[in-house]
């Protein structure tokens, strides 16, 4: 039913895995994302790209630079090269080799870059509200998806409006904007959601993905009255205000829209579901959580990705799935916590965040809402009696033990402080008592090669702790509680926050790299626009706005690896964490395999 008037590792892991050994998108085609960049240590181009799902197990590569190869023998030991005292003008290719064997067609060429790359940006008109407060826009989350099928990663950037607010507080909010831009800096469309979509880290979630399989990914995004495509097409009514006097949008239409990637034009536009209903029925009757929403993607059926919308979380919780199929969404299924026969089991139990996984191991995707987890057909699955928290990890950090593991701080302070779970039951394999506080931050990760594992740590408990166990592995704890990243050439991750990356010690973090002339976002929050594998080899990109808002500035790594590992981005679990790694209180992607 369409909507609009006629004005988108230096450590091996304990498993290698080599190509085929991580399950590939089957819709996501990627290129090999070739990237040189001038090295950090000043001695020549680092030239990276992606070992891919479908490459043979015993591929090789060969490196060009301006058309003559450089490197001796064909590179084996992983998808990276530092041409060393080469210019930095020298643009590269490279080429596969199969028992010896090299094609003629090598990627595309592509030039050198500074130590990081500008996407520059488009930023949009400041305005006024109606009641005389002035506000321009500020860059904020970023997603990454293949909009016009070339094979490269293109950008989908939130602009916020500088009076953005928490549900919370009252008051009048600019527009919010949905940009998109190839990495050249090239903007194929701007999406204007319109004065009936309230600005700020709970409202507005967008996701980036292809959901119908013709090669281009897709915009998945809540609108309402007034919502302007990239194309010009307006959703509803466009000259409604549901707007009150405290700057609240509770009356008027809700939808789910999606919108094409190329151009940013409508494609289908349904009744938001789950709806608003009546306001009290949320927690309260003003505004504040009613409007808790939350989005990812999900591969329900084992197949296909489909839409994953949400609103509640401190007391009632509605989660939906949709599918977007030759040009239409259909609802799947939806899971409503009021609707369950021990309803008060389930309540409160959602997050400031959701992941998505196979937790069951049967090949298709479960929702981790927070405390529990709704199967892939909908129902709910578990559900282990804590509550509410600000932080959400799921990944295998206990290599020893078959499955993948949730960990999570809890806000209530008569609550387990954290704990660690069972992703398949939500079964506590440890956990620390109630410290009586608000644990506001909680990270799980492989940062320290001094501990097999994963280390778990968060802002009310001490030291480092082991995540198999529980048990302090070290009294020194990372200097940030926030988002990790794989940067350097081993097999753990390092602490990303605000606009440094810190490789862990017990004796003290290790500066790896100092953004510059770069702003994070979300407030204390500090994340950046955007952290996943969208450049080069295994290892990640960070995505920062410049402190202008001008550009927005992508790092990547030139630290030499021993590891040879399939892009990141062909494992699924992976993927759609990068996906939903926008929805309200940011969060790192996680594999769905360990490292040691």
């Amino acid at each position: 039913m369409k909507r609009f008037n006629s004005v988108r590792l230096s450590v091996l892991l304990a498993v290698v895995l080599t190509a085929g050994g991580v399950p590939a998108l089957a819709d996501e085609v990627q290129e090999r994302g070739l990237v040189s960049i001038r090295s950090v240590h000043g001695n020549g181009n680092f030239v990276s790209w992606r070992l891919l799902g479908s490459d043979a197990a015993d591929v090789a590569f060969n490196v060009y630079r301006d058309g003559v190869r450089v490197n001796r023998a064909p590179v084996t030991t992983a998808t990276s090269y530092l041409d060393a005292g080469a210019p930095a003008t020298a643009s590269y290719s490279v080429r596969p080799v199969v028992g010896g064997v090299e094609p003629a067609a090598a990627t595309r060429s592509v030039g050198t870059l500074a130590t990081s790359r500008d996407v520059p940006l488009q930023i949009p008109p400041g305005g006024t509200t109606p009641s005389g407060e002035a506000y321009t826009y500020v860059a904020n989350d970023v997603s990454a998806g293949d909009l016009d099928g070339d094979g490269e990663q293109d950008l989908v950037l939130k602009w916020d409006p500088t009076n953005a607010k928490d549900n919370s507080q009252s008051g009048y909010t600019g527009n919010v904007y949905l940009d998109a831009y190839r990495l050249n800096g090239t903007r194929l469309w701007r999406i204007d959601l319109g004065r009936n979509i309230r600005a700020g880290a709970h409202y507005t979630q967008f996701q980036v993905f292809d959901y119908d399989g013709d090669g281009r990914a897709e915009v998945a995004v809540k609108t309402a009255d007034g919502t302007r495509s990239g194309t010009g097409q307006v959703i509803g009514n466009s000259g409604a205000d549901h707007r009150n006097s405290s700057g609240y949008v509770l009356a008027g239409p809700e939808y789910l829209s999606v919108f094409r990637g190329t151009d940013g034009a409508v494609l289908d536009t349904e009744s938001y579901v789950p709806p608003r209903g009546t306001v009290s029925s949320w927690g309260d009757n003003y505004g504040n959580r009613v409007d808790r929403f939350l989005a990812g993607t999900a591969y329900v059926d084992g197949s296909r990705p489909s839409i994953i919308m949400a609103r509640g979380y401190y007391t009632r919780s509605v989660i939906s799935a949709w599918d977007f199929r030759g040009g239409q969404l259909t609802q799947r299924w939806t899971f409503d916590s009021a609707a369950q026969p021990n309803r008060a089991a389930w309540e409160g139990k959602g997050n400031h965040q959701l992941s998505v996984a196979d937790v069951d191991a049967d090949g298709r995707d479960e929702i981790i809402y927070g405390s529990m987890a709704i199967d892939d057909n909908g129902r709910g699955l578990w559900q282990n009696g804590t509550r509410h928290g600000d932080a959400l990890h799921v990944g295998d950090f206990i290599p020893s033990r078959a499955g993948l593991e949730v960990f999570k701080p809890s806000e209530s302070t008569t609550d387990l402080t954290h704990w660690m779970g069972d992703a398949r039951t939500g079964q506590i394999i440890w956990s620390a008592p109630s410290c009586g506080c608000d644990n506001g931050r909680a990270v799980t990760a492989d940062i320290w090669a001094g501990n097999p594992g994963a280390e778990a740590w968060s802002s009310s408990v001490a030291g480092l702790r082991s995540a198999t166990t529980g048990a302090q592995v070290s009294a020194r704890k990372p200097g940030s509680t926030n988002f990790v990243i794989w940067w350097d050439g081993d097999a753990q991750r390092e602490l990303l926050n605000g606009t440094t990356i810190d490789k862990y010690g017990p004796n003290g973090d290790t500066r790896l790299l100092t953004g510059s002339g770069v702003a994070s976002n979300n407030g204390s929050k500090s994340t950046p626009a955007l952290s996943a594998d969208i450049l080069g080899d295994w290892r990640e990109e960070v995505v920062w706005r410049t402190s202008d808002n001008r550009a927005l500035r992508i790092y990547s790594t030139t630290e030499p690896t021993d590891i040879r590992r399939v892009s990141l981005m062909q494992d699924r679990q992976y993927r759609v964490a990068v996906a939903f790694q926008n929805t309200a209180y940011n969060q790192p992607p996680h594999p769905s395999f360990a490292t040691p």
